[in-house]
């Protein structure tokens, strides 16, 4: 039976030019933001998305972005995102029901929402740290700031005690714990802000999003093809993708378990990741850069935490949500690594320091 959905999106994918009939349109995958779509046709299939416009106002300089770095990208012959156009030639299509972009589906792929083993998220590893060392030769200035501070630390932190303070939902009394937990540790959030402000940290083109599944890996060699979600690709610093890494690819859970005793950070996985993108950016990084890799990683998972319990109180309207308390267990997650990252903080830096040592000679 045909709903009205069904319908809604096949008028949406008869805007683009898709090779073949189209046989079926599918929910797909378990993005946070953008609501996602396989089309399968009776010659191929893509991946058809309705843009959150409420994450991002500015779809054309979206669009724009993604379309400048994709092209570079390929013309460096490295496989990317590849953009279907719509039948008037734009990159995505305005329509009554929203904003919506087509790409075409990259096949005979994996990703993980956990990682299976260290080779592999040592592979993650290398993969965005050659995203990074291309997007070195790209001219940052043509970008645009779709989420203006984005990895703010301090300015997270500062919407976070907004949302404490306005309350609209009623929700602060049920985490009084959690908020005074990240007011203990306010003095960390400014370290990396700092360092962009004054250049020892250099301003790179960076992800910001460097989850594990935002990487495409071969079914059959299991090496990265391509990376993926390049919503957030803007000028930062690549210890902002270091660091979200290993928040998301070192916990041995995912982010919403609630079972929090399965919720641990893995140092040997840090290591594994480590291997993998400083042997790629060592030789380029600074001295800087390399002695807040480890602190990275808590600084980033700082953030998310603090994004998951201000979204919270504030009624669940960036994340999506699939029960009440979900952002709040997000949350909980965020804290138990970060505990756990203080906790190891030294044999992060030693690690740390025998992998650049090991790569620098």
């Amino acid at each position: 039976m045909t709903t009205v959905q069904d319908q809604e999106l096949a008028a949406v994918a008869a805007h683009y030019p898709l090779e073949g009939r189209v046989e079926s349109i599918a929910p797909y995958g378990n993005g946070h933001i953008n609501q996602t779509y396989l089309v399968q046709t009776d010659r191929r299939r893509y991946i058809l998305q309705r843009m959150n416009t409420s994450v991002f106002p500015d779809t054309a300089s979206l669009m724009r972005n993604i379309e400048l770095v994709t092209e570079f990208l390929r013309s460096q012959g490295q496989e990317t995102l590849d953009i279907i156009r719509n039948r008037e030639g734009n990159t995505y299509c305005e329509l009554a029901s929203g904003a919506w972009r087509v790409y075409a589906f990259i096949e005979n792929t994996i990703s993980y929402d956990l990682v299976p083993s260290s080779d592999v998220f040592q592979e993650a590893g290398q993969a965005f740290g050659r995203f990074q060392n291309s997007l070195a030769l790209f001219d940052a200035s043509q970008l645009t700031e779709t989420i203006a501070h984005f990895h703010d630390t301090p300015k997270r932190f500062e919407t976070l005690k907004r949302a404490v303070q306005e309350d609209i939902k009623g929700r602060a009394s049920t985490c009084r714990a959690e908020i005074g937990w990240y007011v203990e540790r306010a003095d960390q959030y400014p370290v990396i802000m700092e360092g962009l402000a004054d250049g020892s940290i250099p301003l790179r083109v960076t992800h910001n999003d460097t989850k594990l599944n935002n990487i495409l890996m071969d079914a059959a060699t299991g090496k990265a093809r391509a990376i993926i979600d390049l919503d957030t690709i803007m000028p930062g610093s690549m210890l902002f993708d270091f660091g979200d890494s290993i928040r998301f690819g070192a916990s041995t859970a995912l982010e919403d378990e609630r079972d929090l005793d399965k919720v641990h950070f893995n140092p040997d996985l840090y290591r594994a990741y480590a291997q993998g993108f400083l042997g790629a950016v060592a030789r380029k990084a600074v001295d800087r850069e390399l002695s807040l890799f480890p602190t990275s990683c808590r600084i980033m998972t700082l953030e998310c935490g603090m994004r998951f319990l201000t979204d919270y109180l504030q009624g669940d309207t960036y994340f999506a949500t699939a029960y009440p308390e979900h952002n709040l267990v997000r949350t909980h997650t965020q804290m138990r690594l970060v505990e756990e990252m203080e906790a190891d903080d030294a044999q992060m830096q030693e690690m740390t320091a025998q992998v650049v040592e090991e790569v620098r000679g």
